[in-house]
């Protein structure tokens, strides 16, 4: 992983040149790739060099710097942590207030008449509050990306970064909600007491099991959409892609056995939405190896697995079940596959390796035997991104007030991102739009509105589908 920090150093020319400042950087493993001059001088200068490294160079790059006769470092800016400086997002209002005429309408006496409105009709909420249109991204965190069970301060700064794609992407409001426990009931009862004022809860970073129960519960006792992101945002963008890598290989879905390697909260999610999609045979497999049809397990989602008629039969570990597959989906730890794995897998097969930041098997090593391969990460071509989902599927669910999410939401999602990729455009390098594709949100929002209109769980018709 590269990043970029800002070095700010005085030069005493007397004694030092920026050609050697260049050199000494260089040889740490940093790239200059900006200076800006700060303070000219015939003696001295104050000059910052922006640096872009690998993360493991950064204390080397600055040692070296300090070690130099005739250079000062003044300062040394991570330019990730200052865009984090004072937090990511802030709340403005919609209207200044500027006098006490403004003042009486947003605030006492005229207020009054708004709440009396909404105590006598609560459905006015959404359309006199913020309600309407905000999501409230709540975490406790206990499953923080790779990082594990950090809490909810140390947890934040993704919750924040969260709430900035919603706003930038979907233009949806959204706040985070970092709570200080992991007790299932206290998640549950307190995210039901702030319901009121949000259409809708976006659950994040919550570890498995406990993320399962806690959604099933909340989507059953709330009115407003509950989703969970690392569940049901992977699956959506995995299908997608997926959904396009058969196109390219000339494969149906209901034709090929999947392998999904890693049945936590993100692994199950795909499960269910491969089998909505199509899927006939299905292997999940876990560190102990396959699940098969009839198994008798404690986990609650792996005896769901082990009801379906498409799981398959044969036990074995992931090095055996791979054998013969048409298609490999990896949500587990890097380092697991192999070249020879690939190989052993049928005519034309498809990696999916999203471990992050280390893939299952690195892409260099699976694409001299694989047809298509995709990746978690962003310096590859086939970026699986949970950013391609969200966005489009809230914005969908808020403006047509929609009860809950169901599969059908989620699938019409994946096929929706899924057709961003015109049939000119799809090859083995692109079977997935780029987050930054305008088209997405829109296709994903009207995909899902359309969906839960004909599944009945539409409050609302917009004025686009009347």
């Amino acid at each position: 992983m590269y990043n970029s920090m800002i070095a700010r150093l005085e030069l005493d020319h007397r004694l030092v040149g920026f050609g050697d400042v260049a050199a000494a950087i260089g040889k740490a493993g940093g790239d200059i790739v900006s200076i800006d001059v700060i303070r000219p001088g015939q003696d001295k200068s104050v000059r910052d060099l922006t640096i872009q490294s690998p993360e493991q160079a950064e204390s080397a790059i600055v040692e070296a710097l300090r070690r130099m006769n005739g250079i000062r470092v003044i300062n040394i800016s991570d330019r990730t942590f200052l865009a984090h400086l004072g937090g990511k997002i802030a709340v403005t209002p919609k209207l200044p207030v500027k006098n006490r005429d403004d003042l009486s309408r947003v605030y006492t006496p005229g207020v009054a008449r708004v709440c009396n409105a909404i105590h006598q009709d609560a459905r006015k909420a959404y359309s006199l509050t913020i309600k309407r249109n905000t999501v409230a991204v709540v975490t406790d965190g206990s499953a923080v990306l790779g990082l594990g069970n950090i809490g909810p301060y140390a947890a934040a700064p993704v919750m924040e970064g969260k709430a900035m794609l919603f706003k930038q992407l979907a233009d949806v409001d959204a706040f985070p909600i970092c709570l200080d426990t992991q007790d299932t009931e206290e998640i549950i009862r307190t995210i039901r007491h702030i319901s009121p004022i949000f259409g809708g809860i976006n659950l994040e970073d919550i570890s498995s099991p406990r993320c399962f129960e806690i959604e099933e519960r909340l989507a059953d006792e709330l009115d407003i959409p509950v989703f969970h992101d690392d569940q049901h945002g992977t699956a959506i963008v995995v299908v997608a892609g997926l959904l396009n890598a058969l196109k390219v290989v000339g494969k149906q879905p209901e034709q090929v056995r999947v392998v999904v390697n890693g049945v936590g909260a993100a692994g199950v999610s795909i499960c269910k939405m491969l089998l909505a999609a199509g899927v006939k045979r299905l292997v999940p497999v876990d560190r102990e190896g396959a699940i098969v049809r009839g198994g008798a397990y404690d986990h609650p989602m792996w005896r769901w697995l082990a009801e379906q008629p498409q799981v398959q039969e044969t036990p074995g570990s992931l090095r055996e079940v791979i054998r013969g597959a048409d298609v490999f989906i990896g949500v587990s730890r890097g380092g697991l596959l192999t070249a020879e794995d690939v190989k052993a897998m049928a005519p034309d097969p498809i990696v999916f390796a999203m471990a992050n930041p280390t893939p299952e098997i690195a892409p260099e090593e699976a694409l001299p035997h694989a047809a298509v391969v995709a990746t978690g990460r962003s310096d590859y071509p086939n970026q699986i991104n949970n950013v391609l989902a969200f966005p489009g599927m809230f914005r969908g669910a808020l403006d047509c007030r929609a009860r809950r999410i169901n599969e059908a939401m989620k699938l019409a999602a994946a096929r929706a991102i899924a057709s961003v990729v015109s049939g000119k455009e799809l090859n083995a390098s692109y079977i997935i739009p780029s987050i930054f594709n305008e088209r997405v949100v829109a296709k994903v929002r009207y995909a899902v509105i359309e969906a839960a209109i004909q599944t009945g769980v539409a409050r609302r018709v917009p004025p686009d589908f009347r």
